[in-house]
């Protein structure tokens, strides 16, 4: 069983930044692909970001390329979710999902193992 707890979430304003991290255990990071959704009120839960096992390769919803990075710590066995220029649109719960396959898919559906989830709220 793969126990996933997300960190880091919190008020920030328009513009601002923050890092999501999610600590991983049993050395997920290499051995399951990893990715960040959101959902907010009254939507789908949408897909992020993602890295493949290994961290080799990464992947972003468009709506967040050139603003966010994902990232992980091998050692840590932890990823990361690097969040720039935030906007309004981005506040939403934000969860860390992970799945035994090589790279990440795109719908929640995709993955077995969740974390709980943190508030990411941006204000103007």
């Amino acid at each position: 069983q793969v126990q996933l707890v997300e960190s880091g979430g919190g008020l920030v304003q328009a513009g601002g930044s923050l890092r999501l991290s999610c600590a991983a255990s049993g050395r997920t990071f290499n051995n399951y692909a990893m990715a960040w959704f959101r959902q907010a009120p009254g939507k789908e839960r949408e897909f992020v970001a993602g890295m493949s096992r290994g961290g080799f390769s990464v992947y972003y919803a468009d709506s967040v390329k050139g603003r966010f990075a994902i990232s992980g710590d091998n050692a840590k066995n932890t990823v990361y979710l690097q969040m720039n220029s935030l906007k309004p649109d981005d506040t939403a719960v934000y969860y860390c999902a992970a799945e035994r396959a090589v790279v990440p898919g795109l719908r929640p559906h995709d993955y077995h193992y969740w974390g709980q989830g943190t508030q990411v709220t941006v204000f103007s």
